[in-house]
């Protein structure tokens, strides 16, 4: 059955898709980062709101695609083929992993999920003569479409909004599926869902994957919209604090509220960058800690308040 919800949710994409109709180059280049943020956001949501797992892994998927895409279209491979090839590296990688850092649970499973992206930074340094080390990886112009800067805009805003499509597609059809209601009964209680037939371990393993699978390829993406990668700027911590601040703004738990809560951060996001740069991350932080405290289930529990306020009165 499909939720009201997941209408309004699909048909305000639909409508964002039509922003090269409108929107000059810096509009574009917001709502392709708009486009990113929602793809990590949503995909953090499988593993963090639905299984209950607080996963600090997103910037290992988000370097780990830009550089396998980044080293592939170096060597001539078509960007499709290099978004393919992420994902699936992603995806057969953090299944492996998951394995192994899902048998750890709380704040053990966090600090392990963390520590991912800091070894494949390391390995990214060392392996020099593929990625470049230190020094960065040139991803070549061959990539982008004729037309100059705005037909590449256009192309990499509309790239990055087909995988956001995408990505609601698959989490809107996994959270009705027998998989979105194990993940749910694992975080409910996840040795009464042991006892009832859930097999915790590969669904979690199925969560954990379908978190990264997508965020690779937005980093393949990333990788080609700007032509020039390094560790440092692939593998940020904040690429895994951000999702995370962006679920919780939404809505923990809702695949809505963590588009919702891409979109309220970004614009947050924007115009504190404006007005207060020299102290952009400090009033960054004050006011997003003060929305969580006024709205701890997100922004999508304010529909639920008014209701309670009608009746009330």
């Amino acid at each position: 059955m499909i939720r009201p919800r997941d209408v309004l949710l699909f048909a305000a994409i639909l409508a964002l898709g039509a922003l090269p109709l409108v929107g000059e180059s810096y509009t574009l280049r917001l709502g392709t980062f708009l486009c990113m943020y929602a793809v990590m956001s949503v995909s953090w949501n499988v593993i963090g709101g639905l299984a209950g797992y607080p996963s600090f892994a997103t910037a290992a998927f988000f370097g780990l695609g830009a550089y396998v895409g980044g080293v592939l279209l170096t060597k001539g491979a078509a960007l499709l083929v290099a978004l393919a090839f992420a994902g699936a590296i992603a995806f057969g990688g953090a299944m492996l992993l998951g394995a192994v850092l899902l048998r750890l649970r709380g704040h053990y499973f966090a600090i392990a999920s963390l520590a991912v992206a800091e070894v494949l930074r390391e390995l990214t340094n060392t392996a020099t003569d593929l990625t470049g080390g230190g020094m960065g990886l040139n991803i070549p112009l061959g990539t982008l479409p004729a037309g100059g800067p705005a037909a590449e805009a256009t192309f990499f805003f509309l790239a990055m909004w087909g995988l956001l499509l995408l990505t609601l597609v698959v989490v809107v059809t996994v959270e009705k599926s027998k998989l979105g209601f194990g993940l749910v009964c694992i975080r409910q209680n996840e040795s009464a869902a042991d006892m009832i037939g859930v097999n915790a371990t590969l669904y979690k393993s199925l969560a954990f994957a379908l978190s990264g699978v997508f965020v690779a390829m937005a980093g393949t993406l990333y990788a080609a919209w700007v032509h020039y990668i390094e560790p440092p700027d692939v593998y940020d911590v904040l690429f895994s604090v951000k999702p995370i601040v962006m679920a919780l703004l939404g809505g923990l738990g809702s695949t809505a509220g963590a588009v919702l809560g891409a979109f309220a951060f970004l614009g947050i996001e924007e115009i504190v960058w404006r007005n207060y740069l020299q102290v952009h991350s400090g009033v960054l932080g004050f006011l997003v800690v003060v929305l969580l405290l006024f709205l701890p289930h997100g922004l999508v529990s304010i529909g639920r308040r008014f209701k309670a306020a009608r009746v009330r009165q």
